[in-house]
């Protein structure tokens, strides 16, 4: 009788380590666990335009300089991204430098850093600083930083994407509205 009794103890047992190790086993894993990440990088040139409005600082320091309120911008847009292999958004790191007023015989130096996601579909939304070089009322070479959004869409034909930028940027001297555009051949690595 205590050997039934024994071996009953010693099948519940099992049994019932069996079951919670088919529990445990059953659990879904950490979702971040199983997420592959893989790289992009999707730089290459940009050209556009740029419109300053309103009557601020900045409108003044162009007319001084002879310029107008519309200015072209040509560059290079240098991006890194990172992209889940199951699909998602990407998280996207931008630096575009610039440089505006070429038709004004004069260059417009300036650099952006923009944060932001791109979706699968092609939608980008972007936030950052960015720096322009001006000269100021006294001749003097001057940083002038701002706030810069940006919200755009990427063509996708081949393995060619065409990115078109609508970008606003804003600081208490003036502000600027920008579209940008240009391409960007993917290569990938992991």
């Amino acid at each position: 009788m205590k050997t039934n009794r024994i071996v009953s103890i010693a099948s519940a047992f099992a049994v019932g380590t069996v079951l919670l190790a088919t529990a445990l086993r059953a659990q879904p894993k950490d979702p971040l666990e199983d997420i592959i990440f893989g790289e992009r990088n999707m730089g290459g040139p940009r050209l556009g335009v740029t419109y300053v409005y309103g009557s601020g600082k900045l409108s003044d320091i162009l007319k001084r300089n002879n310029m107008g309120q519309t200015l072209s911008q040509f560059g290079w847009h240098f991006e890194y991204q990172v992209v889940p292999d199951g699909g998602g958004p990407s998280f996207v790191i931008q630096f575009v430098p610039l440089v505006a007023g070429v038709e004004y015989g004069t260059l417009v130096p300036s650099g952006t850093l923009a944060m932001g996601v791109r979706l699968p579909e092609g939608i980008e939304v972007g936030l950052g600083p960015n720096a322009m070089v001006v000269k100021d009322e006294f001749d003097r070479v001057s940083l002038k930083s701002a706030l810069m959004m940006t919200v755009g869409y990427s063509f996708r034909y081949g393995g060619v994407n065409i990115p078109l930028n609508f970008v606003y940027t804003t600081n208490p001297e003036g502000n600027r509205f920008s579209l940008i555009f240009g391409y960007a051949i993917r290569k990938s690595s992991k």
